[in-house]
C-alpha cells in the first residue's frame, strides 16, 4: 500500500468555532509533511445522510489519501471509531453510516478496524471531541505509513452500521426519488441516477411545475425548472438564475417525483 501524503477533512464543526483548527493542529504536530485538503465543515449539524452523500461524491476526486469525515451525533456513547481500507484510499470515522458509500466510490470495502489502540489516540480523549482526539491522531499516523492493523482490530465489514437507503422508485412515466443533498446554489439533487430521466419526454412536470429536461442550467428560461444529470450522474433540478429548493419548498429526505406529463 502506498504511503499517503494527503489527508482530507469532513465535518460538521462549522467554521466560528476552533474544531477544524484543533484537528489541523493534531495533525499537523503527528504528520507535518501531510497536505490536508478542507472539503466542507458545513454539514448541517448532525445530518449523517448529507455527510455520507457529500463524502461519497468527493473522494473519487480527491488524491490517494486518508479520509476523515465527523458528523458524529453519536460522540462518547458505544459507537465505535473505525478506519476503513479501500481501494482508492482510507476512511477515518464513527461507525454510524457516514463511510460507507464513500469506501464504495472507492472501490469497496478491502479492510476495517476498530479505533482502540492506545498509543494512536490523544494522552486524554475527550467524550465529546472525537474529530480531535481519535480521528485527527489516527488519520496523521496512516498518512505517515504506520499499519492500519496496528490501529486497533478487525471489524467484520458485514457488521458495519449502514444507512437506509433513500427511497427511488420508478412506474410508467413517473420518477419518485427522496431528496438526497440541496447545494448553496438552491439546485436539488435527487438519490436517482441520471439514467432513470432517459424514459421521460423532453417536458416534464416536477411537484406540479413544468420543466424542461435539459442538460445545463441555461436550457430552461431565466427563472423556468430544468431537469438535469448533474456532475455526480444524478437527477437534479434547478432553476435558471433562481432557487429550486425554494420553487419547490423541499428538504433533504423529502420525495420529489418527476412525471411525463400531467396525467
Amino acid at each position: 500500500m502506498a504511503e499517503p501524503s494527503w489527508i482530507s477533512l469532513t465535518t460538521d464543526y462549522g467554521l466560528t468555532d476552533g474544531f477544524v483548527a484543533a484537528c489541523h493542529g493534531v495533525i499537523g504536530r503527528l504528520a507535518p509533511r501531510a497536505r490536508v485538503i478542507d472539503v466542507t465543515h458545513l454539514i448541517p449539524p448532525a445530518d449523517v445522510r448529507r455527510g455520507a452523500a457529500v463524502l461519497a461524491q468527493t473522494v473519487p476526486y480527491l488524491p490517494w489519501g486518508v479520509h476523515v469525515a465527523v458528523v458524529d451525533p453519536g460522540v462518547g456513547t458505544r459507537r465505535r471509531g473505525i478506519a476503513v481500507a479501500a481501494e482508492g484510499g482510507l476512511l477515518v470515522g464513527p461507525d454510524n453510516g457516514l463511510l460507507v458509500e464513500a469506501a464504495e466510490a472507492l472501490g469497496g470495502i478491502d479492510r476495517v478496524v476498530e479505533l482502540s489502540s492506545p498509543d494512536w489516540l490523544a494522552p486524554q480523549v475527550s467524550r465529546t471531541f472525537h474529530g480531535r482526539d481519535v480521528f485527527a491522531p489516527v488519520a496523521a499516523r496512516l498518512a505517515t505509513g504506520s499499519p492500519l492493523a496496528d490501529a486497533g482490530p478487525a471489524v467484520d465489514p458485514d457488521d458495519l452500521v449502514r444507512l437506509t437507503p433513500p427511497t427511488v422508485r420508478v412506474t410508467a412515466g413517473v420518477l419518485t426519488a427522496e431528496v438526497s443533498t440541496v447545494d448553496q446554489f438552491g439546485n436539488v439533487q435527487l438519490a436517482a441516477e441520471g439514467g432513470l430521466l432517459d424514459p421521460l419526454p423532453d417536458t416534464v412536470v416536477v411537484a406540479g411545475h413544468v420543466a424542461v429536461r435539459g442538460r445545463t442550467f441555461a436550457d430552461a428560461n431565466p427563472g423556468a425548472l430544468v431537469v438535469y444529470v448533474d456532475s455526480a450522474d444524478r437527477v437534479a433540478v434547478a432553476v435558471n438564475g433562481g432557487r429550486a429548493v425554494d420553487l419547490l419548498a423541499v428538504r433533504v429526505g423529502d420525495l420529489l417525483t418527476v412525471t411525463g406529463g400531467w396525467g
